[in-house]
């Protein structure tokens, strides 16, 4: 893992979260998305080489849904960066590891993701992010 990636954080509404930490890191959202697939929809926020992400559910039965009603708005989880998803989830499968998913899925900010079971990990749930465009330059120089 080459460093931390960003700090999701999981909010009721983005709009005025967003209008928090843009006053709290003195900078805009320099993008939204939606990740249907997950059922959230995000805003990204950058202090120096810090990314902030902010996770609003837009469904009841998503994960960030389920996350506010049992623990309300704070920290959700923390990614880090890695060249080579699939070769860090074996890696950390063979250490034990409890993977949520069995390959990595598209995730926000062009992202292949993963993320590590809470109780793997002290209770932290831990994503693992490769930039897309990352898998399309390995596979192109081979």
């Amino acid at each position: 893992m080459k460093k931390v990636e960003h700090i999701g954080i999981a909010v009721n509404n983005i709009a005025e979260a967003s209008k928090i930490y843009e006053k709290l890191l003195n900078t805009g959202v320099y993008k939204t998305e939606e990740v249907a697939s997950e059922h959230v929809l995000t805003a990204f926020l950058q202090s120096g080489p810090n990314k902030i992400e902010l996770l609003q559910a837009t469904s009841e039965d998503s994960a960030i849904a389920t996350f506010l009603a049992r623990k309300g708005e704070g920290i959700h989880h923390i990614a880090f960066d890695v060249d080579d998803i699939e070769a860090e989830m074996a890696r950390l499968k063979q250490e034990g590891f409890i993977l949520l998913n069995d390959k990595p899925k598209r995730g926000a900010d062009n992202k292949l993701v993963c993320f590590v079971h809470p109780k793997s990990a002290n209770g932290v749930l831990v994503e693992l992010c490769q930039n897309e465009n990352q898998e399309s330059r390995d596979k192109n120089q081979d």
